[in-house]
């Protein structure tokens, strides 16, 4: 395993599960779930996004992957990182600056998966990469530096949390699918990833 990934496997009691995701929803609220595209082709991610925080990631064909401080569809701020949220990044990752994004990932069903990628849209990548998981088990895959270099799977639950930081900050990761129908947590099913990180530099 590459240096820098932490795993905590039920870091979240299911009560602590339930209690995030109802704040959660009523953001949502606010900040809708939208449909972001690839930059090159505009085809469709299979996954819908929203933020939280000062700095919200997107992505469309006319201005391809960024962060911006307004929601795409709506235009209106983002609304704050939930407290819950930075208790979690002050407790696990120790890093002296909060996150200034947390990306939200709904995956609907089955079909919903995110290709190999690194996360290099950041100013610091001192800073950890923190994802938290709700709902349905998904099939979590790492690997190096190098996007065809050697990879191993790690099957996430709902409740765990994994850090990339060190090394593991800027390697290539991805979600292979998910096991619909694995957790009662979202009443129709499908999954909510949670992703912490810092934007600019301190």
């Amino acid at each position: 395993m590459i240096p820098g990934f932490e795993y905590h496997p039920e870091y979240l009691s299911r009560k602590e599960q339930e209690n995030l995701l109802g704040e959660i929803r009523e953001m949502i609220k606010t900040n809708p779930l939208f449909q972001p595209s690839m930059p090159k082709t505009g085809k469709p991610f299979s996954v819908a996004m929203t933020s939280f925080g000062s700095h919200g990631w997107v992505s469309d064909k006319a201005g391809g992957y960024r962060y911006q401080s307004s929601h795409p569809v709506t235009k209106r701020s983002w609304l704050p990182i939930p407290e819950k949220l930075l208790s979690i990044w002050s407790d696990l990752t120790g890093y002296p600056e909060l996150p200034e994004c947390c990306l939200l990932n709904y995956y609907k069903d089955e079909k919903a998966k995110m290709g190999l990628h690194r996360d290099q849209d950041e100013q610091d990548f001192n800073a950890p990469v923190l994802s938290i998981s709700l709902g349905d088990s998904a099939l979590f895959r790492l690997g190096g530096l190098k996007r065809k270099g050697p990879t191993t799977s790690t099957k996430l639950n709902s409740g765990d949390i994994v850090i990339l930081g060190g090394e593991a900050r800027n390697a290539y990761h991805g979600i292979d699918h998910i096991l619909y129908g694995s957790s009662q947590l979202l009443k129709n099913g499908g999954r909510i990833n949670l992703t912490l990180r810092r934007v600019t530099r301190s």
